[in-house]
């Protein structure tokens, strides 16, 4: 019986951590490289022990207890979502800036536009200065869409041309508010602006829904990123860095880096959801690039813009060179004035001759043309550095991590210092499946991404329909995915009919409800990892 008591005993001390037979290596880098990393001493070896009880880490003389495994393996995944979330932050940087730089650009050109109202429009007399409200609630309008509000401006603008038809014709007649809605009637077949109301709406309209829509873009863009990048890596993941990062110090091997292939299966493995994102993001991002081209094509954004006054100016005038043969038209619908209920001519004014204006005198200057050039050239090359964002950021998180291209013979291969013979894993969740280092259920995506990549779906067909003048309403399909929104509202705030998709909420009553610097991608990516020292500290 002694002899089994005397085996087992051995057998027990073999399998209990201690310090490895025949050995007394130090343990003094990996205690000093431990409390470096804001962890105390208090059972870290001071030599090596042997290595049955690592679970991430391979088995073998280690100076790693189990704590310290368990430990690092957090460290390593707290510090990775840290350069994520940074890398993240980054992009959102440009995005936001795209958006001021635009958004200012688009301002100050419609308030420009407002401004030369006055200059335009004063030949007109008594039709200008006692119609002022009427063409400031136009601009007040046109401006309530941009930022947001729900309101149809198709609508607004035929709202437009009635009000300043009647007001118009009264100034010839004295006339009745029933006469004066008969008159509006005929506006459709009559056409007494001549053709300026049919051609500035679809120029107008076409200006403002791409504009709204390529400022949304921006805006969700840059919620996208900020969203993912918050998604905390799954517990494989985790075991699978702390086998890449920290691993190589626990078996003493605290100078070798980590094989440049065997980090890159261990990133796209963590962040495959992430790199599922890159079909409807490049779809999203070329579709904001032909956006951005569009303000420059004929008739570009600024010309639009700045020739509105002149187009009212044009349109007016029309009507009143014509307004004799309008008006025996509109009594042959209406009625004569003066017959009982239409009420009473009231005595012609002679109508000053002014020299003939057209849009083209009140176009930008060339100064202008070449400020809107250099928006949207800056505009589409920032765009362009952003397209392959989630497939390049495991490749930009391991650059500065993993072995140089000449040492791939000598770099930490999971297990040893040696080359690291699998293949490299494509990007996306459905490659993984044969993923030789991160464990991943294919079948079981990450729902927050999932709902992110419906969110760019939908603008990029909000920004496509707003291509062709359409500004189409998402409002169920972004409930339905998105819960509380996209986030995009001031203040807690979405115009009724679009929540969740509006940077601003309206904030004019009157309105009715209806329908940087520049960055390379590597750059932004770079930025952020000099914080990979922190993994990289001896």
């Amino acid at each position: 019986m002694r002899l089994p008591v005397v085996l087992c005993v051995l057998a027990c001390l073999c399998a209990a951590p201690g310090p490895v037979n025949g050995a007394d290596k130090s343990c003094a880098d990996l205690r000093q490289f431990y409390t470096g990393k804001g962890f105390t001493l208090t059972g870290v070896p001071q030599t090596e022990i042997s290595g049955e009880h690592l679970r991430m880490c391979p088995q073998g003389p280690t100076c790693c207890t189990s704590t310290m495994e368990e430990n690092l393996a957090g460290l390593s995944s707290q510090e990775t979502e840290g350069l994520i979330r940074e890398a993240g932050r980054s992009l959102q940087a440009v995005f936001n800036g795209l958006h001021r730089s635009f958004d200012t650009y688009f301002t100050e050109l419609h308030s420009r536009s407002e401004r030369s109202l006055q200059e335009a429009l004063s030949p007109l007399g008594p039709l200008y200065s006692q119609n002022t409200r009427l063409y400031g609630d136009l601009y007040a309008d046109l401006r309530q869409y941009y930022r947001g509000s729900a309101l149809n401006l198709d609508e607004n603008l035929s709202d437009f041309w009635s009000r300043l038809l009647e007001r118009t014709f009264k100034t010839s007649v004295s006339l009745s508010e029933d006469y004066l809605e008969c008159v509006a009637k005929q506006q459709e077949t009559l056409r007494p602006f001549g053709d300026v109301p049919r051609d500035m709406r679809a120029k107008v309209i076409r200006a403002f829904v791409t504009a709204r829509s390529f400022v949304q873009g921006l805006l969700v863009s840059a919620e996208v990123v900020r969203k993912v990048s918050q998604v905390s890596l799954s517990p494989e993941c985790m075991k699978a860095l702390m086998k890449l990062v920290y691993c190589p110090h626990c078996r003493g091997l605290a100078s070798v880096k980590p094989c440049s292939n065997y980090c890159s299966n261990v990133m796209k493995g963590c962040l495959a959801n992430q790199a599922d994102l890159d079909s409807e993001w490049q779809n999203l991002i070329d579709t904001m690039i032909q956006v951005a081209s569009s303000f420059s094509t004929e008739p570009s954004l600024d010309v639009v813009l700045s020739s509105i006054p002149a187009r009212i100016y044009e349109a007016v005038r029309y009507l009143q060179e014509n307004m004799d043969t309008f008006s025996a038209k509109v009594y042959q619908t209406c009625g004569t004035p003066g017959e009982p209920g239409t009420g009473s001519p009231a005595p012609h004014e002679p109508r000053r001759k002014s020299g003939s204006l057209t849009a083209s005198e009140y176009k930008p200057s060339p100064t202008a043309g070449l400020r809107l050039e250099m928006q949207v050239s800056d505009l589409s090359s920032k765009l362009r550095e952003m397209r392959q964002y989630w497939v390049q950021l495991p490749v930009a998180l391991c650059s500065k991590l993993s072995a140089g291209s000449n040492s791939q013979d000598k770099c930490w291969n999971g297990m040893t210092k040696a080359r690291y013979l699998p293949e490299v894993m494509g990007d996306g969740l459905a490659y993984q499946i044969n993923n030789p280092e991160v464990e991943l259920d294919i079948t079981k995506p990450d729902m927050t991404i999932r709902q992110q990549i419906m969110q760019l779906k939908i603008m990029s067909n909000r920004l496509k329909n707003a291509l062709d003048g359409n500004d189409v309403d998402f409002q169920d399909a972004s409930d339905d995915i998105s819960g509380s929104g996209s986030g995009m509202c001031l203040g807690g705030q979405c115009p009724r009919g679009r929540p969740g998709l509006y940077a601003y909420p309206p904030d004019n009553n009157r309105v009715r409800g209806a329908a940087a610097p520049q960055t390379g991608l590597s750059g932004l990516l770079l930025l952020v990892l000099p914080m990979t020292a922190l993994l990289l500290q001896r």
